[in-house]
């Protein structure tokens, strides 16, 4: 794809000849102030709580008619941040609980489980959590300095994917950049934008000087080395998990949604604390010098100095303006019930829940969140069938197995509320039409189906009393422990 050594080849555009360097620079200079990356910030940022309100100024109408910035007026910023709930909500539900894989060779399933364990766990929810702010998230496998077998998060800002197909399946090359803290002697730190590009050769390290790129040392790595000779995938090793087929961050959903609700929450607690503002004050005959005068000597003393002029008397007259809580509390929930809606999320305070609901009101209450994770979870299938290729040629390359052609089934455990009582007699009322199997992998209980198998046949092996599950087996132990 690209050869970026010392005889560079060049690509032919509509009106000039560019080289691979000139092509990459423009394409790094075009990514970082795409709005496609300004989104993916947004999301990462609006989860950390840093929203627009922050920088939100109190302004009104100067003497020539523009806005202009009051600075003596409360200027609360304050955030409810319903969007991280969101997030951490959308990201439990999909990833909360471990995913579990079931396939017909026991040993390849054996292989597997030294990579996806719990560290992996903890990745996949983060990776899920990135994807969901950004769009999308990557997973790089690679070999780390003690030559084991891993995987890097890499995450959506990070990359600009170089696509194959307009439906991003299959990637050309990648460009990724991050900053790198530098630090030399009697100086300040400062922080150089460092560049990768990865193609089917391997990597390509850069470094930005302005928007230029400047080669380092080394220059170029293959993916990784065995007897110190290095070795390439057939593939780009870059792993796009997404939030749904156009990579959408979920703060494009709600962001205005959410500035909103922050609006409304600052704006409620200035009115609160401008006691002075609540009163509207009708002068007659004040004695002083301007309204400035007037407002200081309130603050101060508590009292007003009017007098009579011409035979007309003096006074201070008020009108009040009451600001009425149930109006901004009506607004509020407006705005949060629409952040739920548009976000694809659920309200745990819904009112289904309410006594002792059953499982058609709780199915009902998820549906959006269910609908928004088929999507998800179809995106990270296609992403595992992805990952365990590259899976297959580090074990085959390791000397462990052979297993190019092994199926395995990748099982999203949902963490949704149930009726627990209401399954598990369904579960009962099943037993002799389903399998046992089947019985066991929908029991609320069950978090490993074929571990609970197991433990249920050795059971019955050594008690005397009937089992609910793997009963009708024979006496004479024809049914092996699978350990056995």
């Amino acid at each position: 794809m690209f050869h970026l050594d010392a005889t560079l080849d060049e690509i032919q555009t509509h009106d000039h000849m560019m080289t691979d360097k000139e092509f990459l620079e423009r394409e790094i200079t075009r990514f970082k102030v795409s709005s496609l990356r300004r989104d993916m910030l947004n999301g990462k940022r609006y989860y950390e709580g840093k929203h627009d309100i922050l920088l939100h100024k109190r302004q009104a109408i100067g003497a020539d008619g523009d806005l202009v910035e009051i600075k003596n007026l409360p200027n609360n910023r304050i955030i409810d941040n319903q969007y991280k709930k969101m997030v951490d909500q959308k990201t439990n539900y999909l990833l909360g609980k471990p995913i579990t894989f079931t396939g017909e060779n026991t040993q390849y399933i054996e292989a597997m489980k030294k990579f996806f364990n719990r560290r992996f766990l903890r990745q996949l929810k983060n990776v899920g959590k990135s994807c969901i702010n950004e769009g999308i998230c990557w997973l790089y496998p690679m070999y780390n300095e003690h030559g084991e077998f891993c995987f890097k998060t890499l995450y959506g800002h990070e990359v600009d994917p170089l696509w194959k197909d307009a439906e991003h399946t299959e990637l050309e090359g990648a460009i990724r950049l991050y900053l790198v803290p530098v630090y030399e002697p009697n100086k300040d730190i400062r922080l150089e934008e460092k560049v990768e590009i990865f193609d089917d050769s391997g990597i390509w390290y850069f470094h930005l000087d302005g928007n230029s790129l400047v080669a380092e040392e080394p220059f170029h790595q293959s993916y990784f080395m065995v007897d110190n000779e290095g070795y390439n995938w057939e593939r780009i090793p870059l792993i796009a998990f997404k939030r749904d087929a156009n990579e959408t961050p979920l703060i494009k959903c709600v962001k205005s949604l959410q500035d909103g609700l922050n609006l409304i929450l600052s704006t409620f607690q200035n009115n609160m604390e401008e006691d002075s503002r609540n009163t509207i004050l009708i002068l007659v005959n004040y004695d002083g010098e301007n309204l400035g005068t007037f407002r200081q000597n309130l603050a101060t003393y508590g009292a007003v100095k009017v007098k009579t002029v011409d035979g007309a008397a003096g006074d201070l007259k008020t009108l009040q303006v009451e600001v009425n809580a149930e109006n901004y509390k009506a607004i509020l929930e407006i705005f949060k019930k629409a952040i739920i809606e548009n976000a694809m999320g659920y309200d745990a305070k819904d009112d289904r829940l309410s006594g002792n609901p059953n499982q058609m009101n709780i199915q009902s209450m998820y549906s959006d969140i269910d609908l928004d994770a088929n999507e998800m979870e179809m995106e990270f299938q296609a992403a595992f069938e992805e990952l365990l290729w590259f899976v297959k040629c580090h074990l085959h390359n390791a000397g462990i197995g052979d297993y190019t052609d092994e199926e395995v089934d990748v099982i999203f455990n949902r963490d949704i509320l149930i009726n627990e009582t209401e399954v598990i007699t369904n579960i009962q009322n099943s037993a002799g039409i389903l399998s046992d199997e089947t019985l066991i992998s929908n029991h609320p209980w069950v978090d490993d189906p074929q571990d609970e198998i197991k433990k249920v046949k050795k059971q019955n092996k050594y008690t005397t009393y009937p089992s609910s599950f793997l009963h009708n087996h024979d006496s004479d132990g024809a049914d092996k422990d699978d350990d056995e």
